[in-house]
């Protein structure tokens, strides 16, 4: 697949948050810390409730799927109760499933996407903090399946786990995008919600394609038949960001995939478009909030 998912994606770095499961009964409560990652939970079995900050609480009953976005967030059999830290107790490599109470009334299996240092925003910025997949959706069975998938994983610790680990997290990152999609978000705001207008897709996708040239407003603009000041305002409104600063947080999350791979500032700089070191050096400095050097 050769589109701006795919391109995102691959620059990202993504990397797999080990598979775990719930198995509980009785009264229990467990709250997780928040962290730049996408985190995904499937009720398997029984019924909980998921308690935000911010919302109400969501009852969640066998087949929901959820997406949790850089958020802190407790599941508990009841919304009253007092929860303990439940990172403790997933806390030791090899610990995936955790048992609480006599009896299993309710099983959740869990598991998610990280990114490479810095790059996790790119996406976690133009995703809601929580989302409640369909339960009968395409994208809540795939979820379902790869997070079992990453359980396995996990558990098994085969030959070759971690790169499969890797790959499922790609599917995981590609599902709930899709998933998001499927709401019609055309009031959010974020480069993801931007793509379901044709011209503002369209200059991100050559914006994308040819991340080294040396675009204008005026250029693309011609290319999606808009004024310069009509591009501007419509992309700003929905992206959250104009045109050529979206194009720079790509760029610089593009140059720090290559300065990773021991690729030497010049040749960075020249790949992204830059034909001034220094120019480059203070773009990345100011959106990575790092000097190329210090990668």
């Amino acid at each position: 697949m050769n589109d701006t998912f795919s391109d995102v994606l691959t620059a990202l770095g993504t990397s797999s948050v080990r598979g775990t499961s719930l198995e509980a009964g009785g009264a229990w409560a467990l709250s997780f810390d928040g962290r730049e990652r996408l985190k995904f939970v499937a009720v398997v079995k029984g019924q909980c409730w998921l308690v935000l900050s911010d919302r109400p609480p969501e009852a969640l009953n066998e087949g929901d799927v959820i997406l949790l976005s850089d958020t802190s967030y407790t599941v508990t059999s009841d919304p009253g109760l007092d929860a303990s830290d439940g990172m403790e107790l997933y806390a030791f490599p090899g610990h995936n499933t955790v048992r609480i109470g006599k009896q299993c009334d309710t099983v959740m299996i869990g598991g998610g996407s990280g990114f490479a240092a810095g790059c996790g925003s790119f996406v976690l910025d133009a995703l809601p903090k929580f989302l409640k997949i369909q339960p009968r959706s395409p994208s809540a069975r795939s979820i379902a399946s790869t997070l079992a998938a990453l359980k396995d994983e996990a558990d098994a610790e085969r030959l070759g786990g971690s790169l499969v680990a890797a790959r499922l997290a790609d599917i995981l990152v590609v599902e709930a995008i899709r998933a998001y999609v499927a709401t019609h978000p055309e009031d959010k705001l974020g480069w993801i919600s931007a793509l379901a207008d044709p011209r503002l897709a369209k200059v991100i996708r050559l914006m994308h394609e040819d991340v080294a040239r040396r675009w204008t407003i005026e250029a693309l603009a011609r290319e999606v038949g808009m004024s310069r000041s009509a591009l501007t305002l419509r992309f700003s409104r929905r992206v959250g960001r104009p045109p050529l600063d979206y194009l720079t947080r790509w760029r610089m999350i593009l140059a720090q995939r290559e300065l990773a791979r021991g690729r030497g500032v010049p040749e960075v700089a020249e790949l992204v478009g830059y034909a001034s070191q220094s120019a480059f050096a203070q773009a990345f400095k100011r959106t990575m909030g790092r000097t190329p050097r210090g990668q």
